[in-house]
């Protein structure tokens, strides 16, 4: 399928749902290694993208991620709102001119956006950040190739994995850095709220 404007503000309307829904649990791993606000941050961010979404309706793709950036960098706390804002910025240069997205454009976006969010970052593979859920989904992106659907599943089953990595890792960014060893054994919040973004794609764009 092609991803039009109409699927992308279901993802985001979709996303503000599984945000609301896990935010209790996102803030009880964020308690253990980070300051215990990441689900009610990212709860905030995507419930203000959906009020603004619904009052000023964007005109295409590029916009309405546009629109996500902003909002996200304006009201989501700790590092969560710059990475995020980011991703979605660097999506919405990616989509530029297009008024649906094909296969190898859902790809190119997400490149887009992760690169720009491990840029903003600063985060390598291993530091137990969301990188480690977002870089293994891109290259499962890659290799899949072929047919939305099929990449999106495949994305998610790595970001899932990449998520529960994060477990036995040791902290090396961020305020769980502070902890150390004690970081060890927890998973990452900000690997699970990527991990998130991305099973929700492939839920909104199966067919």
């Amino acid at each position: 399928m092609a991803v039009r404007r109409q699927d992308i503000l279901a993802w985001l309307a979709d996303l503000q749902r599984i945000y609301a829904d896990n935010r209790d649990r996102l803030t009880e791993l964020d308690s253990a290694i980070g300051d215990a606000d990441h689900g009610i941050n990212m709860e905030r961010g995507f419930t203000a993208v959906r009020n603004e979404l619904a009052a000023n309706p964007p005109a295409d793709i590029a916009a309405i991620f546009q629109t996500v950036a902003t909002v996200l960098i304006r009201t989501v706390g700790g590092a969560a709102g710059p990475l995020y804002g980011t991703f979605f910025l660097r999506a919405a240069a990616a989509c530029a001119g297009k008024t649906q997205l094909e296969t190898a454009d859902v790809v190119a976006m997400f490149q887009a956006g992760i690169e720009g969010l491990q840029q903003r970052g600063k985060a390598v593979p291993q530091d137990k950040t969301m990188v480690d859920a977002l870089l293994p989904a891109l290259d499962a992106m890659k290799k899949e190739g072929a047919g939305l659907a099929r990449v999106l599943e495949a994305a998610t089953a790595a970001a899932e994995a990449g998520m529960l990595s994060t477990i036995p890792m040791q902290a090396r960014k961020g305020r769980a850095s502070y902890l150390g060893a004690r970081s060890i054994g927890h998973q990452d919040p900000g690997a699970t709220s990527a991990y998130l973004l991305l099973k929700t794609a492939a839920s909104a764009w199966r067919t």
